[in-house]
Formats: C-alpha cells, sequence, structure tokens
C-alpha cells in the first residue's frame, strides 16, 4: 500500500486533465520542494475533494475517492509557487497519516476504466451534448471548443471535467466503475444542469 503526499482542494480532478495550482501555504510548499528534490523522487501528489471545511489551515473533511496528479511545470512567484499538474491514475485512500509536515495518505489504486469500441456512438453523443449545453450556458471557465485527446478514455474524463457540474456532481462521476456508465451519467447530470439553469431564467 503506497504512501503519497495529498492535496485536499474544493474541487475534484479527474485523470488526463491539467491541474494549475497556486502554492502559498507553507505545508504545500515544502510538499512542492520535496516533490522536486533529487534524493526524493516522485513527482506526484494525490488530490482529494474537501467535503467540509476550507483549503488552507486543515481540519477539513475529505473524500475517500481522488486522482493522482503528475507535476508537469513549477514556476515561483513572490511568495508563492505556480504549479500545474495533470491527473494521471484514480485512487482510494485506506489511511490518512499525520499531517506533518503536509497531509499524507495511504493510497490503494482503483482499476482503470476499459474501452470497448462499442460506446463509440455514446462518447460521440456525450460530446455533442455536453459542448451544446457548455455553449448555451456560457460557462466563463469553459471552453466549448475544447480539443479532446484521441484515447476515448482519456477524452471521456475531458467531457466530464468541462461539463457545467456542481464538485459533488464531478466527484460522482469520478467514482464511475466503468467508461459506460462514466458517459451516461456525464449526459444525465449535464441535462439536469441544463434544465435547472432554463427554469431560473425561464427559457
Amino acid at each position: 500500500m503506497a504512501s503519497s503526499p495529498m492535496f485536499p482542494l474544493q474541487s475534484v480532478l479527474f485523470p488526463s486533465v491539467p491541474l494549475p495550482l497556486r502554492v502559498f501555504e507553507p505545508r504545500y510548499l515544502t510538499m512542492v520542494g520535496r516533490l522536486l528534490d533529487e534524493d526524493e523522487p516522485g513527482f506526484e501528489f494525490g488530490v482529494v475533494l474537501i467535503e467540509r471545511g476550507s483549503e488552507a489551515g486543515g481540519g477539513d473533511q475529505r473524500a475517500s475517492v481522488g486522482t493522482l496528479a503528475r507535476l508537469v511545470s513549477v514556476a515561483a512567484g513572490a511568495e508563492h509557487l505556480l504549479i500545474v499538474g495533470v491527473g494521471t491514475r484514480r485512487f482510494t485512500v485506506e489511511r490518512w497519516l499525520d499531517d506533518d509536515p503536509y497531509p499524507r495518505a495511504e493510497l490503494s489504486p482503483l482499476q482503470e476504466l476499459e474501452w470497448s469500441d462499442a460506446l463509440a456512438p455514446l462518447l460521440a453523443e456525450t460530446e455533442a451534448i455536453v459542448r451544446r449545453v457548455v455553449a448555451r450556458m456560457a460557462e466563463p471557465e469553459t471552453d466549448a471548443d475544447i480539443e479532446l485527446s484521441e484515447d476515448p478514455v482519456a477524452a471521456a474524463w475531458q467531457l466530464a471535467a468541462i461539463a457545467p457540474l456542481g464538485e459533488y456532481d464531478r466527484y460522482t462521476l469520478l467514482t464511475s466503475m466503468s467508461i459506460g456508465g462514466l458517459l451516461r451519467q456525464t449526459i444525465d447530470l449535464t441535462l439536469e444542469a441544463e434544465e435547472l439553469w432554463s427554469a431560473e431564467r425561464g427559457s
């Protein structure tokens, strides 16, 4: 059972999706420094959703399923670091360790989702619905024209990431046990979000 540095956030990270972060807390600056330490290679950290509480200061309640992020770039600011990670593999938290000097946990990997060519029409339908709804809702932080990976599993996760959903819906998608289930739930939750959006605007 592997132990990993952890970065609890108020957002969900999916595999194959980038994660830009502004790091300013001393504990996370220490964590990034150790990730970059040649004597302690590893360049990955775990990301889990904070279900209750805040990102700064600790004392939060954390989700049990998350995604490993591979550190791909680090830039120094005046009193912070700007880092970018990319989601790789999902995991289950088996046990939290002491938050000293930063959050750590023992993790078990979740099984990778397997692609079947029979799902190609469902992937195409999911892409069409997500792009249409994102464009209609004019989500300011989402690009409806974003280019998807040629890898269909990565594309499915990317569609989950750009769908106009709240973090608890995103967490539901993160725990999917099959590609078909992920795509169907992405469609259902996206259409529910569109219906709620329309009702609020009377359109």
